[in-house]
């Protein structure tokens, strides 16, 4: 298990709002997440950018074959390092709200 350790960079609420979705799964394209953040292009890919910077997220890209024109897909995951600061940052959040067994 991770020592808990506050993260000031994923605990802004979008941030840790993605790192919560993806710590689920493999990768999410990133329109799907865009979706289901309820967030916009531009806002979405800011706070992906701060992700990438520190680390913590991928972007991969590739070719769709449900498309037929060339545009690309774009996914997005924790890396290893994200999913364990992320998992750090849960557990000192649990710590801060008196929750840890």
């Amino acid at each position: 298990m991770p020592e808990a350790r506050f993260d000031e960079v994923i605990h802004a609420p979008v941030r840790l709002r993605i790192c919560g979705l993806l710590r689920r799964v493999d990768g999410m394209d990133f329109g799907v997440l865009r979706d289901t953040l309820s967030v916009t292009d531009a806002t979405l890919s800011k706070h992906l950018k701060t992700l990438t910077d520190a680390g913590y997220v991928t972007l991969k890209k590739s070719a769709s074959l449900a498309r037929s024109d060339a545009r690309r897909m774009t996914w997005v995951g924790l890396t290893a390092d994200g999913r364990s600061v992320f998992d750090a940052h849960i557990l000192a959040l649990r710590e801060i709200a008196g929750s840890v067994e």
